[in-house]
């Protein structure tokens, strides 16, 4: 489960930027938006990050995607285009002329312990690295490791048997995918590498690309279709079935609708609106949060969707036997309503006129207790809007 997830300087964000997911304790509205685990803190199940074009908030996106990226790839060092993975995914903020270090860290919890994790890169070297563990029985923080330009210190946990391969990790490889590789009596690296890696879902930019679903839909057709076939009907589609064809290497997609005659007729799925396959696809990956209690961060999720099936989807998180999260852009205002959303959920980006971007809660305003939300977003109460001036299409005379 995400805690908190920090970047600095990265891309349009200079200065050190968390988005937090532990929710406000004063708030008492929507307790069931909240995930217990039973501890001191409970955690928001949902947040929304609203932002003008060009503000940034997709950047929050790349980050934990690329972020991603780097880990995976920091052991083998070389991604599919032949760079190494800390110069390949190095984007730091571009206007000054210093280009400084990036920095990002996340905080999770897994089996009843609060990971953080994080790492300091520029486009040559790893910087500096860091992990810790913190019982959340007993509230006690150890140090697995820590990383500077010059040495690893390792903590008592696993200093005996990791000892003889710190001095192997090359200058540009993270230790945390180092030692996940290695076969070791700890579990802590592939715990936390299994963390990052496969408990959070960050759909790529391709995640529109109907072509995703050649690999995955027809193992759901044969082992899930009457569920799928549900979600489809809940949402309006006209879909009453669904199925495939294989030929040669191909897989061709059909849907089936009911025409005035009770019959019913073939349609090519691809030829279904764009809304209805991105449908599909959402279902695809929130379903998998769902119900293996996994973190979804989509960047512009409002997209293709009426207002209503994006409430739809947003409420299929709020499953009280689940600590699935989602975490998505948009600069659909419809749901940014007291009747939906806590304060602590909703985020703005803004970004100022030398171009620093700025991540805030609607919970660092002072807000009245009969004030709309979208109302005083879209007046420019909270930012996170564009700052639009006069301009005419014809030439001034």
């Amino acid at each position: 489960m995400l805690v908190q997830f920090t970047l600095k300087n990265f891309l349009s964000f200079k200065n050190e930027t968390t988005l937090d997911m532990t929710a406000i304790h004063a708030y008492k509205e929507h307790e069931s938006n909240l995930i217990d685990i039973g501890t001191k803190e409970k955690f928001l199940r949902v947040a929304a990050i609203y932002g003008a074009n060009a503000s940034g908030k997709s950047n929050l996106y790349l980050a934990m995607l690329y972020f991603q990226r780097i880990i995976a790839n920091s052991f083998n060092n070389i991604d599919r285009n032949g760079k190494k993975a800390i110069d390949e995914f190095y984007f730091p903020f571009s206007f000054v002329k210093e280009k400084k270090n990036t920095e990002f860290e996340i905080v999770e919890i897994v089996d009843g312990f609060e990971y953080k994790y994080g790492f300091e890169y520029n486009d040559t070297s790893i910087v500096s690295e860091w992990m810790y563990r913190k019982s959340l029985t007993t509230n006690r923080n150890i140090i697995i490791f820590e990383r500077s330009i010059d040495e690893i210190h390792l903590g008592p946990s696993i200093r005996k048997e990791c000892e003889l391969y710190k001095e192997q990790i090359p200058q540009d490889t993270l230790a945390l995918s180092f030692f996940n590789k290695l076969i070791l009596k700890t579990d802590v690296f592939s715990t936390v590498y299994s963390a990052i890696m496969d408990t959070l879902i960050v759909p790529t930019d391709l995640y529109d690309d109907s072509s995703l679903l050649k690999p995955v839909l027809p193992k759901i057709i044969d082992e899930e279709k009457g569920k799928l076939l549900e979600f489809l009907r809940a949402i309006d589609t006209g879909i009453v079935d669904i199925g495939y064809k294989k030929k040669d290497d191909d897989v061709f997609f059909y849907t089936k609708h009911v025409g005035k005659d009770r019959e019913e007729y073939p349609l090519a799925l691809f030829n279904e609106s764009e809304g209805t396959i991105r449908s599909i696809l959402i279902y695809i990956n929130a379903k998998t949060a769902i119900l293996t209690n996994k973190s979804m961060f989509v960047d512009e999720l409002n997209v293709k969707l009426h207002p209503l099936l994006l409430k739809f989807i947003i409420d299929l998180f709020y499953d009280e036997d689940s600590t699935a999260q989602l975490i998505y852009t948009t600069h659909d205002t419809t749901l940014m309503d007291k009747k939906f959303f806590r304060r602590d959920q909703i985020w703005f980006v803004q970004k100022d006129e030398f171009g620093y971007s700025e991540l805030s809660s609607l919970s660092d305003f002072k807000v009245r207790s009969d004030a709309s939300f979208e109302k005083d977003y879209l007046a420019g109460v909270y930012g996170g809007i564009p700052l639009l001036k006069d301009f005419e299409i014809k030439e001034d005379k």
